[in-house]
């Protein structure tokens, strides 16, 4: 999946949406940046003039990957910069009113068919789904977001509306890591 650079707004959100972000997602983000432009480029840039100093770069295997490689890493710098000159770190540890769902919080929630589901919802570069981490743009989320403990919320799905009970909301503790 390629980035989009130009990209002004979280899906399915006005442009001028901030990317809210946990304070951990920005240190990885921050990581990738510092490895791809500190490491990985100037070992592929290294690759490429040794290539390139071999005469023919037509046939040239090492010099014609190592170019696209260049402009890969090119194309995710630029994007990881443009995010982190936008994102807006919250921290779910700091949030004041625990009782409610907020970006940053663990939620439990049963589906009509009595099964459990605990999702954390993240910031749209923090998805991952096999770990129970949502994107706070998800539908999922939209439709959690502001309900408590006992709240039963809709969520509009394709193949029709489907109610959600929340079982619990949790938020990491005050200067855990």
């Amino acid at each position: 999946m390629e980035e989009d650079d130009e990209e002004e707004a979280p899906p399915g959100l006005p442009a001028g949406t901030p990317f809210y972000m946990t304070p951990s997602g920005h240190a990885g983000l921050q990581a990738e940046l510092r490895a791809l432009w500190n490491e990985e480029r100037p070992r592929v840039v290294e690759i490429v003039s040794w290539a390139a100093s071999l005469g023919d770069r037509s046939e040239n295997a090492d010099y014609q990957y190592g170019k696209r490689r260049l402009r890969e890493i090119d194309r995710r710098v630029r994007f990881l910069r443009k995010r982190l000159e936008r994102v807006q770190v919250v921290d779910p540890a700091s949030q004041p009113r625990r009782d409610q769902v907020f970006f940053g919080a663990t939620v439990t929630y049963a589906r009509e068919d009595d099964s459990e589901v605990t999702v954390t919802i993240v910031g749209v570069d923090e998805t991952d789904l096999e770990r129970g981490r949502i994107s706070w743009v998800s539908p999922v989320a939209r439709a959690l977001l502001k309900a408590r403990v006992g709240d039963l919320v809709r969520l509009r799905t394709p193949a029709g509306v489907e109610e959600l009970e929340v079982v619990a909301i949790r938020y990491p503790e005050p200067g855990a890591a």
